[in-house]
């Protein structure tokens, strides 16, 4: 009689070591997401516990939580979803692969990341209409050479632009051209997302324990 052996579970920490070193946000190791690429000091690094994305060598929780903290927006802070679905669609082509960021959050890796300072998720939020242009630029990001050009010129979204330029003009023309198909597939892309609370832009408001 044959017998199948179960496949034993590898926990991530089997992981840890020089290459995956631990999460700002939860601790656990951190393995390879994106390479280098024009507009980031370094390759993306994913945690597969939290969703945290980081680029480069992680600093700790003070510098995350730092960076987080850059992106309030009143009294809540504004993230694009790292564990959203258009993220999940576009990789390396993501709008959120802005160029300065280090950190790239999730609600789970904000909920890990500021109980540490004895602080709580109160509420998340989808943003749909941000969430909607994110996605679409995502999109774009696929067929140009530079990356969230659209969003650069229609809200000042911080961009990399095409290093030639003959590049800058296809771009610009596949921009116009690709606007409204691209707009056509992100609507129910990002209806999906947010319905299944994996928008591309969440709201999150904190409050202390």
């Amino acid at each position: 009689m044959n017998q199948t052996e179960a496949t034993p579970v590898v926990p991530l920490e089997a992981g840890a070591g020089p290459e995956n070193p631990p999460c700002p946000a939860c601790g656990e190791p951190l393995f390879g997401w994106i390479g280098r690429r024009p507009g980031l000091a370094g390759p993306v690094r994913r945690c597969e516990s939290c969703g945290l994305g980081v680029v480069g060598d992680p600093a700790g929780s003070g510098a995350a939580l730092q960076e987080l903290d850059s992106l309030r927006e009143g009294e809540a802070v504004r993230i694009e979803n790292r564990a959203g679905a258009g993220c999940s669609l576009g990789g390396a082509g993501w709008t959120g692969l802005q160029p300065g960021r280090r950190y790239f959050f999730t609600v789970e890796a904000v909920r890990r990341l500021v109980a540490q300072r004895d602080q709580v998720v109160k509420s998340a939020r989808w943003r749909p209409a941000a969430g909607l242009a994110a996605t679409w630029q995502t999109l774009l990001n696929s067929v140009t050479f530079g990356h969230n050009v659209a969003l650069e010129a229609l809200r000042g979204t911080p961009a990399t632009p095409a290093g030639r330029p003959w590049q800058r003009r296809i771009d610009a023309l596949a921009t116009i051209v690709l606007a409204i198909p691209a707009l056509v597939i992100a609507i129910p892309v990002e209806l999906v997302g947010g319905l299944s609370r994996r928008g591309a832009v969440i709201s999150i408001r904190l409050e202390l324990f």
